[in-house]
């Protein structure tokens, strides 16, 4: 059996990214946030800024992928929030992690 899972991406300030990490895994959204520290370099309304963000990479099963990508929309600070969906080649993916995923998605004991 297949176990599809996608990664959920998102920048989001320093400061938010454990809200909204415990946020998606309280709900039983994702199985697991990881977050790393990283500077970003973009142009927002005609201005070139640099700031300390948090990458937020979410293990998210495909049946939660949707309602995974609403939650954290919701509960994001930026106005326009940067939320990317990458999906996993589970076929070549540790097939033990991709099921446990999928199960913590569920709600499963794991």
């Amino acid at each position: 059996m297949s176990d599809p899972m996608s990664l959920v991406i998102s920048n989001c300030p320093p400061e938010e990214a454990e809200r909204l990490a415990r946020a998606l895994i309280e709900a039983q959204l994702v199985a697991c946030v990881t977050l790393s520290e990283v500077k970003s370099v973009y142009r927002w309304r005609g201005e070139v800024c640099l700031d300390q963000e948090v990458t937020l990479t979410a293990k998210v099963s495909e049946a939660r992928v949707e309602a995974c990508i609403e939650r954290l929309t919701a509960l994001h600070p930026y106005e326009l929030p940067e939320v990317l969906c990458v999906p996993v080649d589970h076929e070549r993916s540790h097939k033990p992690y991709c099921a446990w995923v999928r199960q913590a998605c569920e709600g499963a004991p794991t």
